[in-house]
């Protein structure tokens, strides 16, 4: 009788994929939080259970040899469908517990996480939520490699494979300093925003990429950008010193400006500009129902908002 033939675990396979996406034992044994030694020694025995060299290593650098290239699509395959695996036992347990790995971005964390906060703890108590606020790429290749469950962000992603749940509309407020002709106005047409200083965020943020296209829907060719900041609050302080205007959505109004009495906010003629928050989720995912109940549940919690809380549809 042939003997057992050995196969590889889970820990060798998730060192090797590590290894194969880095390129670097260093930097592959940070990503996956093993030591050094345990991950090349893992990635030593995968080689030894299959018979085969999977990486060339030189004093610089480590390829993957033409073996290496082969398997490291089937065994990435495979830790996909164990942690798919581990997904579907976890929402067939019981539903809303364990953990939910909730992605935010910058500009929506701070003004809706205290109503997504409130509804997981009176109405799903036993739901572990574990917040990562990012910007909306490093948010996308979270939730496509796993790494996240769910998204809180603006829409239209694109993205294939990707599912939106649509939550509201929110419209953007002109946000001028003290004494600035357009503060305190009602009605300003987009025109407007050909002739203003207007400050934005950094490159990355999709609020960024939003306020530009507003830009150029009201005629403005070139890109207004005369100073940028990180985040919000330091964007609405530069108005306040008197550099600029800028652009904030709804719902970030009330907290931004309320730290100045060297502010002023103006709305726009209708059609208003504004951006779509919805939730995304992979599309198919295990949990898709649980997602599907927890954003009918906000949208609910949000109707106090500014905002125009949309249809499960739309």
């Amino acid at each position: 009788m042939p003997a057992k033939r050995r196969r590889p675990s889970l820990a060798q396979l998730r060192a090797f994929v590590a290894v194969a996406e880095h390129l670097h034992f260093r930097d592959a044994a940070a990503a996956i939080g093993m030591s050094q030694p345990a991950l090349s020694g893992a990635v030593s025995a995968l080689e030894e259970v299959l018979g085969v060299t999977l990486l060339e290593r030189t004093t610089r650098k480590v390829l993957l040899s033409p073996a290496g290239e082969r398997l490291a699509v089937r065994a990435k395959a495979v830790l996909d469908e164990v942690g798919a695996l581990m997904e579907e036992a976890e929402a067939v347990r019981a539903p809303f517990t364990g953990a939910l790995r909730l992605g935010v971005i910058p500009t929506v964390a701070p003004y809706l996480l205290p109503a997504v906060l409130r509804l997981v703890h009176d109405r799903y108590p036993q739901l572990d939520l574990q917040v990562h606020e990012e910007q909306t790429a490093a948010l996308v290749d979270g939730l496509n490699s796993g790494r996240l469950d769910l998204l809180l962000l603006a829409v239209p992603l694109g993205v294939p494979g990707t599912t939106e749940l649509p939550l509201f509309d929110e419209d953007f407020v002109l946000v001028t300093p003290l004494g600035h002709q357009l503060g305190g106005r009602k009605g300003i047409r987009r025109e407007a925003l050909k002739e203003l200083d207007l400050l934005l965020l950094d490159e990355g943020h999709c609020l960024r990429d939003q306020a530009l296209d507003i830009c150029r829907e009201a005629g403005r060719a070139d890109a207004p950008v005369t100073t940028t900041a990180a985040g919000l609050s330091t964007l609405v302080q530069l108005v306040a010193g008197g550099l600029g205007c800028t652009l904030l959505p709804r719902t970030a109004v009330t907290v931004e400006t309320s730290r100045s009495t060297r502010l002023r906010t103006g709305s726009f003629a209708d059609p208003a500009p504004t951006r779509r928050i919805a939730f995304a989720m992979r599309t198919g995912a295990a949990r898709g129902a649980e997602y599907e109940e927890l954003a009918a549940a906000l949208r609910e919690a949000l109707r106090p908002l500014p905002v125009r809380v949309l249809d499960a549809d739309a």
